[in-house]
């Protein structure tokens, strides 16, 4: 377990820097230079994230059950990870209705995926897992919008076609994931 709390804290702690310290982090970036600062990001951001898959994987050959939750929670769980699915895709596709209304529609993804995955699954690792990934998106969607209302940013309107995209684009990333990688790479079927 010390291994997946080690890297969440390394990983989640690097993401948090514009949540508690985004004065440092612009102080840094600009004294580091854009380059080597997303350099330096990226590789202790891969290190963080390396030990908690093995953190998590090592957690999972005992785990410490806390609840048993109940076979629908993985039918809503299901559910929940495809609207994720949609939002993290609103994230990329230009010009959706999403993007619009929510601003980061990453971290309301995030939000999503988090909960689905606390509702089905019971043992601390997951608890530990995705209940700091549920509390790092809250944190990290309340300061962007906060950011945001300074900045006085305005995300550009919406359009069909953007949003009819974002949402195929979202649903087939879902069901690739859910049917065919999340067992390879997980070790759980989700859906059979």
């Amino acid at each position: 377990m010390l291994v997946l709390i080690i890297g969440l804290g390394i990983f989640l702690g690097l993401h948090s820097t514009r949540i508690v310290a985004d004065p440092w982090r612009s102080r840094k970036l600009a004294s580091f230079g854009e380059r080597r600062w997303k350099g330096l990001y990226s590789i202790l951001s891969l290190i963080g994230l390396a030990l908690i898959v093995w953190g998590y994987s090592l957690a999972r050959q005992q785990p410490m059950v806390i609840w048993n939750p109940p076979v629908w929670t993985r039918h809503a769980a299901a559910l929940l990870v495809l609207v994720s699915f949609i939002l993290l895709a609103a994230t990329y596709v230009p010009r959706n209705h999403l993007k619009a209304a929510i601003g980061h529609p990453m971290l309301a993804g995030t939000k999503l995926w988090a909960f689905a995955h606390l509702l089905s699954n019971g043992t601390l690792a997951d608890v530990l897992l995705f209940g700091s990934f549920l509390a790092w998106s809250i944190f990290g969607f309340r300061s962007a919008r906060r950011r945001d209302r300074l900045a006085k940013i305005q995300y550009p309107a919406g359009a069909v076609g953007g949003t009819v995209a974002t949402v195929v684009v979202g649903a087939v990333a879902w069901a690739i994931f859910a049917f065919f990688l999340h067992g390879p790479l997980i070790g759980v079927r989700p859906l059979g």
